[in-house]
This record gives C-alpha cells, structure tokens and sequence, in this order.
C-alpha cells in the first residue's frame, strides 16, 4: 500500500478487490444497523432515538469486533426504510415496546389511480404530499437531516480506521410501488394494468438518484448502493423481469456510474436466473452483494471476469452458529470465491442479535487475527 495509515491500507484493499485487482488477501466488510446495539446491550429504543446515538452505538461494535476492512453505510434511521419502501415504519419506544426491532407496516397506501397521478403530475410532485399525508414523513426533514448529519458519521468513523463505502439507499420504481401498493396488490397490476404501471415507472425513475447520487459524489463516497429485494428473480417470470426491473436496473447503475461512483448491488432473494444479465455492465466498476439465497459459487461463475462478489455469511449462522461454523463457512467462501474479486461480507445485514464472537470469527477467516 502508498500509504501507512491503517485507514488507507483498508481503504486501498477494498477498492482494488473491486477493481479485480490483486491484494493481499480477502478484505472484509461489514454492514448492520442495530447489532451496534445488540452487541453492547444497549436497548433498541435508545438506538432509534436519533442518527448521533445510532453512529455511536455502530461504532462500539466496530470496536469490539475489531480487524475489518470497511463499513458500508456510516450511520442509520428507519425513515430510510419509509423512503425507499414508501412505507410507515412503526419502531421502539413509539408504536412498539421500547426493545422491540422496528417493523414495516405491509399497508395498501397507493391506489391503482395513483399511477394516472404520477404520469400527469410527475413524480416528485406526487411523492412529497404522499409521504407526509400517507406515510407521515416530512421528506425534506428526513433526507435532509440524512445528507447533513452523515458527513459527520464518516469523520466519527475515520477515527477509528474505518472507511465507510456508501451514503444511502437507491431502488428502483418497482420496490418503491411494490411497498406502498403491497406485494399482493402490485403483483395483480403488472397482470391487470401493465401499461399504466411502466407508464408511471417511465416517470419516476428520472427522479429517483440525482439528489442522493450528488450527495454521495460531493462528500466523497466511492460507492452508491442500488437495493433490489422483491424484484429478484425469484419473485417474476423472466418477461415480466425484463419488462418491469432490468431496464430500470440497468438505467440506475448507469446514472451512478456516470458520476464516477462505484455501485453496490445489495440484492435480497433469489436472483441466481438472470446473473447474466449483469455482464453488461463495465468490468470493475460493480459489486453484486447477496443476503444468502442468490448461489453465490455461480455469480463468481458467471459474474467473476466482470465484477466483484459479496457476501454471504448467513444471518441465520451469525446468530445462532457457533464461531467454529461461522468460521468454516467464511472460510469456504475465502477459498473458493477469492483471492481476486470478492469480499467477505454477511448475507445482508448483520442481524441486531448476532453473537459478538460469531461477528468476529467471520472476519478472522479473512485476516487471520
């Protein structure tokens, strides 16, 4: 490494795996939100109470683990999870009991005569009441309070040797219609009204990056995270995938590239059919990371001359494994995926009750510490 700071001989080493370039071994990466609680008892409900305590909470556990390479996103709110899903979120010490995890409420906020109102109103015009009247979430407060407090997050983070690779969340229309409309009703609709759905789609998506994307480029973020969960394979024929997800997929990953920013593929579910699709992006430009359902032994195989894998220790495993199964298993994925293009990463989050020794046993199969 150029330098010799801990901070950038990390730094490098995650980015030059996801360059496929060699380095000196499989860098690891972490990514949870509430385990900062769980992993030092603190209660959930403290955890929510604003993005300072959050930042600190996720911070202590990045201590107590020790020796990983990166953290994905460098602090966190469930208000997030309301923009990107459009739905309410109800958490701890408000709607739920002050240690209970916080929920998405799975409710039927937009109507089929929401898709007219899109394509004639545009989509920025639409979401801003929609939010505050359905969802009850100032939209300027929330991504405000968001883009303003994470640079502060990151500089809380370089303290302690810990680069952060992304600033917040991006998906696709799809995911944003399916949470408010429900996955029940928005399925009937690619059946029932599909040109009123690509319609309003064809609208929204223009609209869905460049704030964030500018965010994320300006503070100096290399990565740009594009979520995907019930757009996985898994979940639609491939017609309806080809019609309804890849192009908007596709078109996001561009918009990101374009800004010079890495993108990070977070794909929950089975996406294992349509990894081909993928190769058409720029080769070391992308990261494809899995939650443990995709096949991840076939994503190198299809995907590995093209960009890096991420992935995939099972929340399942870190949770109730033991560390020698956490162990066998990371190293599994350390032999058989590196030693180029891959970093060793939990399937999606590290859950809020992972075991601290599971978390650390993972990250010793890359180190060796």
């Amino acid at each position: 490494m150029n330098d010799t700071s801990l901070f950038e001989e990390r730094r490098q080493r995650v980015l030059a795996t996801i360059a496929l370039e060699k380095t000196d071994r499989t860098p690891v990466v972490l990514e949870y939100s509430g385990f900062g609680a769980g992993a030092i008892g603190a209660p959930l409900g403290d955890f929510v109470r604003d993005m300072p305590t959050a930042t600190d909470m996720m911070i202590q556990a990045w201590d107590k683990v020790g020796g990983a390479d990166a953290m994905e996103y460098a602090t966190y709110t469930p208000d997030m999870l309301s923009l990107a899903w459009l739905s309410r979120i109800y958490v701890p010490g408000r709607e739920l009991p002050y240690d209970e995890a916080w929920q998405v409420q799975e409710r039927e906020l937009m109507t089929t005569e929401d898709y007219d109102r899109i394509v004639d109103a545009g989509w920025n015009a639409f979401m801003y009441p929609f939010l505050e009247e359905r969802v009850g979430l100032d939209f300027g407060q929330a991504l405000g309070g968001f883009i303003e407090f994470t640079p502060q997050a990151v500089e809380r983070w370089a303290e302690h040797d810990a680069p952060v690779l992304v600033m917040g969340i991006i998906t696709t229309p799809y995911e944003m219609f399916c949470g408010a409309r429900t996955l029940a009703q928005f399925v009937l609709d690619l059946y029932r009204i599909p040109d009123k759905v690509q319609a309003a789609m064809d609208v929204t998506l223009p609209d869905i990056a460049p704030m964030i994307v500018n965010a994320n480029k300006q503070f100096g973020f290399p990565a740009m995270w594009i979520g995907g969960w019930r757009s996985a394979s898994e979940m639609l024929s491939r017609p309806l995938w080809e019609r309804f997800v890849w192009p908007y997929l596709e078109k996001l990953a561009y918009e990101v590239l374009d800004s010079g920013t890495i993108v990070i593929f977070h794909l929950d579910s089975d996406w294992t059919r349509d990894l081909d699709m993928f190769k058409t992006l720029p080769a070391g430009k992308c990261v494809m990371s899995f939650d443990s359902s995709t096949d991840i032994f076939k994503a190198k195989e299809i995907l590995g001359d093209t960009m890096c894998i991420m992935g995939d220790v099972s929340p399942v495993l870190l949770s109730h494994g033991t560390p020698d199964e956490v162990y066998d298993y990371s190293r599994k994925l350390v032999e058989g995926l590196g030693p180029t293009g891959f970093i060793l990463h939990s399937g999606c989050d590290i859950p809020i009750d992972a075991r601290v020794e599971n978390v650390k046993a993972m990250i010793a199969a890359a180190t060796g510490k």
